[in-house]
């Protein structure tokens, strides 16, 4: 599996700034009607991991989560959010990869059922990301509709029939009972018992998105009864990065100057050193002078401040830590990221806590802290789980779950983001200079093109949201 090129084509792709019409997006003229349906699973597999955990996770989101802090040029970490409108033309250009995946000579109902799971996992980025987005009709530009409605969040998720939670329950119904095989599987290798369980964690994931909007957890219950989620770290939904080009972690690749605007936060730093935690040596370097000095420490800055403020202040970058080696040094060191085994057992652990499922609260959460240890290719240490800014023991105990489960998300897209907006954990705080009033953003703005492209439709969804701004929250926040 290791010797794939993950980067094979661009099919169906949009990259440009600004967002294109539907019909444009379902429409390529360059992409063949014709081409394997394993050429289309290994695409979206790779392009989807590449900008989930680089352009997304270590650019975007890490500022949003307080895993990074930005010395000068990333506005971002100051909320200046826009459209991350080419994102949304990646993700919708994905869908209509998976869609001639699904269709195309060669298919069966083993490529569907994994297209199923692929697009229920984009539909979620999406509406998470911006709210009510064109979903039931928006892969229908060969039908003739070029202005897809926009349909609720709330009908994305849990529609009886085609909403993401039934749509990867009826996969999992499928792969279950097939005999078909796939090709083109660089995640898995086409194990499509790896499949199902990863349906099976991505549902444990939306049910605990949307837990503050329903009160039937019965199907949470019965993933938890089955059996059949992720069992260890060996079925994580991962891509490993290689050594050689074109598919090096592009981490590795920057200039100098890129990489050193990703700082280490004093969020992370307080964190990290409150649980004693060996993780911060992965994750981040040593400060410069400490390294010359051979005295490893590991020191963070604000969030959201300008480089004036930083001028002002007399902070010395050399004693503000960098990413960890294995993003820079190593091309190889990380991997392209879905979902990890840890987030499944934090989740769980959430839903023990708060009674959704009849299961140990705590033994789930060691289990996921244990988990992410040995991600990172550590051991947890002996007395961990005996402090007080650790155990379970009575005392903020989601918020300590919320907030290991935080840590282990670094660089997985925009997950991080979505369960601080959800829980509140942890309490992140607008940083001096940020660009919002104060307020910490909840969400993107919508591609200014949908103004001029499908703008009836556009209006309806801004007046069901109150405006597009990015303080108006989603309907599961």
């Amino acid at each position: 599996m290791k010797n794939y090129i993950y980067i094979i084509l661009a099919i169906g792709l949009v990259f440009s700034s600004c967002t294109k019409d539907f019909d444009e997006i379902n429409e390529n003229p360059n992409s063949s009607e014709n081409i394997d349906p394993q050429f289309l699973l290994a695409n979206v597999i790779s392009v989807l991991g590449n900008e989930n955990t680089y352009t997304q996770g270590f650019r975007l989101s890490n500022y949003l989560a307080q895993f990074a802090a930005s010395v000068e040029f990333e506005r971002i970490d100051r909320y200046e959010m826009g459209t991350n409108g080419q994102h949304w033309d990646l993700l919708y250009g994905l869908l209509t990869d998976i869609n001639s995946m699904q269709s195309v000579e060669g298919t069966n109902e083993a490529y569907q059922a994994v297209g199923d799971i692929m697009k229920s996992y984009i539909f979620s980025q999406l509406t998470d990301l911006w709210g009510d987005v064109p979903y039931s009709e928006a892969l229908m530009a060969r039908d003739g509709v070029t202005q897809p409605k926009y349909d609720t969040q709330e009908a994305i998720y849990t529609d009886p029939s085609t909403g993401i939670l039934a749509v990867l329950k009826n996969a999992v119904q499928t792969l279950e009972n097939t005999s078909a095989s796939i090709k083109g599987d660089v995640m898995f290798n086409g194990n499509l018992n790896k499949w199902i369980r990863f349906a099976n964690a991505l549902q444990v994931r939306y049910y605990l998105r949307i837990s503050d909007r329903i009160s039937d957890f019965s199907a949470l219950q019965g993933l938890w009864k089955a059996g059949q989620l992720m069992e260890s770290n060996a079925d994580n939904a991962v891509l490993p990065y290689l050594a050689n080009a074109p598919n090096q972690n592009p981490v590795s690749q920057f200039s100098l100057g890129l990489y050193q605007e990703h700082r280490m936060t004093k969020t992370a730093e307080n964190i990290l050193k409150s649980w004693d935690d060996p993780r911060i040596g992965v994750i981040y370097r040593p400060t410069e002078k400490s390294a010359n000095a051979g005295q490893a420490e590991y020191l963070g800055i604000q969030n959201g401040q300008s480089r004036e403020t930083i001028s002002a202040n007399n902070i010395d970058l050399g004693e503000v830590s960098l990413f960890g080696a294995v993003y820079r040094d190593v091309p190889n060191g990380v991997d392209m990221l879905f979902m990890l085994y840890a987030e499944q057992q934090f989740a769980l652990a959430e839903a023990a806590l708060k009674g959704y499922i009849d299961a140990e609260a705590e033994a789930l959460y060691q289990s996921g802290v244990t988990a992410h240890f040995n991600y990172l290719g550590l051991e947890v240490p002996d007395d961990y789980f005996d402090q007080e800014t650790v155990a379970l023991d009575g005392d903020g105990d989601l918020e300590k779950i919320m907030t290991q489960k935080w840590i282990s998300l670094v660089s997985n897209g925009h997950e991080a983001w979505f369960n601080v907006r959800r829980t509140g954990y942890p309490d992140l705080k607008p940083g001096p200079d940020n660009l919002n009033e104060g307020m910490y953003p909840v969400r993107y703005l919508y591609p200014e093109s949908e103004q001029a492209t499908n703008a009836e439709h556009y209006e309806e969804a801004v007046q069901r949201l109150g405006g597009d701004n990015i303080n108006n929250p989603v309907w599961w926040d």
